[in-house]
This record gives C-alpha cells, sequence and structure tokens, in this order.
C-alpha cells in the first residue's frame, strides 16, 4: 500500500510539469515582435478542448492592434463562435518590459506577465472563468510562436490547482503583413 501511495504521488508531480522547455526556442527563428505582429488587423481560429479533448468551443476571433503615444499595444478583439459560448468582447492593454511584457484586459484577473525565448512568447495569468451557473479562477499558461512574420500559433493550458482542465490552440495571421508571406490562412 505505502508503494501504491508513492507511485501515485510522484505520478502526480510529474503529470504537473510542463512539457514546454523555453530554452528550447532560445535559438529558433523568426524571433517573435509582439508589437509588430499585433499592429494592425490580426485575424484567429480557435478551439478549445476539455481535460479529455472533446470540442466544447470553436471560434475566429477579429483583432485589431493600435500601439499609442504611451507605447502600449492596446488589442481590441472581438469573438464569434461557430461552437459553445464565451466572453465577446475583450480590450488588452500590453506594455515592453525589460525581458517581455506585461499586460491587463477588462475580464482578466490578474496582470498578464509574458517572457519572450527566441521565436516564442509565454504568456501567464489568471481569469475568472464562467461555467454554467459557476465562475472558476484558473491559470492560463499561454506559448505563442513566430511562424514568419505574419503568422502565430498559440498554445493555452487552463490549469485548476496546478492540473491542466482545458486546452486551447489558436493560428494568427497579421492581414496586413500576410501579402509577404506564403501559406497564409486567408479567411
Amino acid at each position: 500500500m505505502r508503494l501504491y501511495v508513492i507511485a501515485t504521488c510522484l505520478l502526480l508531480i510529474t503529470a504537473c510539469k510542463s512539457s514546454i522547455q523555453s530554452d528550447e526556442y532560445q535559438s529558433m527563428s523568426p524571433n517573435i515582435d509582439v508589437f509588430g505582429f499585433f499592429e494592425g488587423q490580426v485575424y484567429a481560429w480557435g478551439i478549445v478542448q476539455n481535460r479529455s479533448g472533446q470540442l466544447v468551443q470553436r471560434f475566429k476571433v477579429d483583432i485589431k492592434g493600435v500601439i499609442g503615444q504611451d507605447n502600449v499595444l492596446e488589442l481590441d478583439e472581438t469573438f464569434t463562435y461557430g461552437y459553445g459560448e464565451g466572453v465577446k468582447h475583450r480590450i488588452w492593454r500590453i506594455s515592453r518590459q525589460e525581458r517581455g511584457f506585461i499586460g491587463n484586459a477588462n475580464d482578466i484577473a490578474t496582470q498578464a506577465v509574458g517572457d519572450v525565448f527566441g521565436n516564442a512568447l509565454r504568456w501567464q495569468y489568471e481569469m475568472d472563468l464562467p461555467v454554467d451557473d459557476t465562475t472558476y479562477r484558473v491559470a492560463f499558461d499561454d506559448w505563442m510562436w513566430a511562424f514568419d512574420q505574419c503568422t502565430l500559433m498559440n498554445r493555452s493550458y487552463i490549469k485548476k490547482f496546478g492540473l491542466v482542465v482545458a486546452e486551447v490552440t489558436i493560428f494568427m495571421q497579421n492581414q496586413e503583413q500576410s501579402l509577404g508571406c506564403t501559406g497564409g490562412l486567408h479567411p
């Protein structure tokens, strides 16, 4: 019985560890340019899957990015759902920091912190997520990777008590820069 308890504890500890290692991305190119990518018109397509892999949301996002005179990137996001329901509108305000970024949005519970690792950005924050008649405080662990100057891929791990309860996959394309890119995801 003691061996079973120890094995279960070890399994839980290793399951909580993130499999993504940021050092892997330091030397990969192209380097991610958050302000450059999100300035202008960006379209995004995504899905949310629960911990069993079942699709719970399918959506599109229309993102308008403007860099203000205060050197703050404002992202005005409008969501349209093809399946499921969720937030309809969000406005992010993102500022550059020494190594990365910080940001706030109207429906995000904590300040978001972003660290850059070559072609990747790790973006972490907490959100009060409404599900049916209850609201849950969950942690988002987002990873964005630059494919080129006009295409990003985002993978989010939604966690409660350190365990992944859902995953989000989003592909994004900057429409103003997409003319110079090949293989784009035009709507």
